[in-house]
């Protein structure tokens, strides 16, 4: 006769309270895992001293110097926010999200104002992230066979439109590109659109 197997579950082991070496080792991980911007590695060793407490806590002891490690971070070049803002801004905007996602975006990750005013997209990259939206999400001029069916100014293409305008403003683009890029009824209409603010 078998006998029942028991399934023993492993304790969850407490981590460790941050002394400074611990601190280190746990941004050290953490930048080399993510691109990362000295605000998101603050807030990250924050939420891990919130976590796990730091040695000499119960004595009254001081905690860890996060500002200390985030500076050396920076001086070291491992964190570097306007590299940050680049890439991030330019990212966002290549999927199709507009000028104010990528504010707060970059707000969020803890970039200063100076420096999200000098990553902020100008006229031409703004009209086109709105073209590369409408195109990902098949929206005006990008959905032939539904401008086919809806010929006209019927309730539904009306429906649809207020639809995908709203989807727009959702992703950051502003009301006045969001309605040329969705009534536009050719692709060329809009490459002449961008091709005004490039000459």
């Amino acid at each position: 006769m078998s006998q029942p197997v028991y399934s023993r579950r492993r304790a969850k082991r407490k981590p460790q309270p941050l002394d400074p070496a611990r601190m280190e080792e746990l941004a050290l991980a953490y930048v080399a895992r993510f691109a990362t911007s000295s605000g998101k590695l603050h807030a990250y060793l924050e939420r891990k001293l919130r976590e796990r407490g730091y040695v000499d806590e119960q004595e009254g002891g001081e905690p860890p110097d996060i500002v200390a490690v985030v500076t050396r971070f920076i001086d070291k070049g491992y964190v570097d926010d306007a590299g940050y803002a680049r890439s991030k801004a330019r990212g966002l905007l290549q999927r199709g999200y507009g000028a104010r996602r990528v504010g707060q975006a970059l707000t969020a990750a803890g970039i200063a104002p100076d420096l999200r005013a000098e990553v902020d997209p100008g006229e031409a990259e703004r009209r086109e992230a709105a073209i590369a939206y409408a195109r990902r999400r098949r929206f005006g001029p990008y959905n032939a066979a539904s401008a086919h069916e809806n010929d006209g100014d019927s309730l539904e293409r009306r429906k649809q439109r207020d639809k995908q305008v709203a989807a727009m403003l959702r992703a950051g683009h502003d009301l006045s590109v969001a309605v040329v890029v969705i009534d536009a009824a050719t692709l060329g209409e809009l490459d002449q659109w961008v091709a005004e603010v490039r000459e």
